[in-house]
């Protein structure tokens, strides 16, 4: 099968090219992106080089996307609304790694994203990209909504809580940590080594653009609190929600339990008993998951670490493609991390 990246130079075009250099069934055919116009992807990524020698990155140019059983759009928020309407009808597949067509109501995007949305037909046909929770919808999807990294870990944190009726969905409160590869591969007074080493920080206060995609996904309101923290990559959020009226009070085995009934036979999300750090998901499309219950106080607390750019990024886009297109949904995906 044929594959094409859009935005093919960024951080995670680079990580979804080196997962695609391992997956049997999708061969690459055509890297695109307009700033890096003209150059081989492994003179932008020499890591990239040997998988890819002879392939070169090319403006945009939706011609010779054509034709791709999966096209995977890797832009900015607000520009893969302006090529992805005439992808979905020349590709089988479109994997948006953006919040373009995450969000449900269009009128939602001024508010958090600062634009007008160009194609809001779009909205409602597009499969939220979150295998755990959505696998029908991508079954016979024909665009895909790569979820936020951020949102993936305290998704697959909550959601089963909020199902089950389990935690009050009136306030809960999820405060995230993030590596630097979040912010993408330009680097910015906030972001580059001198002002994230040896430092931690929280940023974009209760106005954070996952906030209402994270509502969305498990059905409840969310104060959420991002972090900046002095690594690379990694996502690791704490969750905390007071139990719903007339909830029976659970115990730390019964959300373990719970938590681990319902991802049960999941390849990527692993249920323990001890606190996950972001090193044991290091470049794999792992989730570790733990949960606890503080009587004395009354609060759920869940805890999930993720790799913000696989798991969280092109890991997981690769990972709703294969469901899409009928291929076995590991492949290209690694699951055992990098020690030390």
């Amino acid at each position: 099968m044929k594959a094409g990246v859009v935005g093919a130079s960024g951080y995670l075009g680079a990580e979804l090219l080196r997962l695609l250099a391992g997956h049997p069934d999708l061969d690459v055919v055509a890297l695109q992106g307009e700033t890096s116009a003209g150059s081989a992807i492994g003179t932008i990524y020499p890591g990239l080089g040997a998988a890819y020698p002879d392939l070169l990155v090319t403006g945009f140019d939706e011609s010779e996307l054509a034709g791709c059983d999966v096209v995977f759009v890797a832009l900015p928020s607000g520009s893969s609304q302006r090529v992805v309407p005439g992808l979905v009808e020349s590709a089988r597949l479109v994997v948006d790694l953006g919040a373009d067509f995450r969000l449900r109501d269009a009128a939602a995007y001024p508010r958090w994203y600062g634009f007008e949305h160009a194609a809001p037909e779009l909205l409602a046909e597009a499969a939220y990209g979150l295998p755990e929770l959505f696998r029908d919808e991508l079954e016979s999807a024909r665009l895909i909504a790569s979820p936020g990294c951020y949102v993936t870990a305290a998704s697959l944190a909550l959601a089963p809580l909020t199902a089950a009726g389990l935690v009050d969905p009136g306030g809960v409160i999820v405060d995230g940590a993030s590596g630097t590869s979040g912010a993408g591969r330009s680097p910015t007074a906030g972001t580059h080594h001198g002002a994230v080493n040896e430092s931690f920080s929280a940023y974009k206060l209760l106005e954070h653009r996952h906030t209402p995609e994270i509502e969305q996904v498990i059905g409840a309101t969310v104060l959420f609190t991002p972090h900046l923290a002095p690594m690379t990559r990694g996502i690791l959020v704490t969750c905390y929600a007071r139990l719903a009226s007339g909830a029976a009070e659970p115990t730390t085995a019964s959300l373990v339990e719970l938590l681990a009934d319902s991802y049960a036979g999941e390849e990527f999300v692993h249920v323990g008993q001890e606190p996950p750090a972001t090193r044991q998901t290091l470049g794999t499309n792992n989730v570790m998951l733990t949960a606890r219950y503080d009587g004395r106080t009354g609060h759920v607390l869940v805890l999930a670490a993720l790799d913000n750019l696989t798991k969280g990024g092109s890991g997981q886009a690769l990972q709703a493609a294969n469901v899409a297109l009928g291929l076995d949904e590991t492949l290209g995906l690694p699951r055992v991390a990098l020690v030390p």
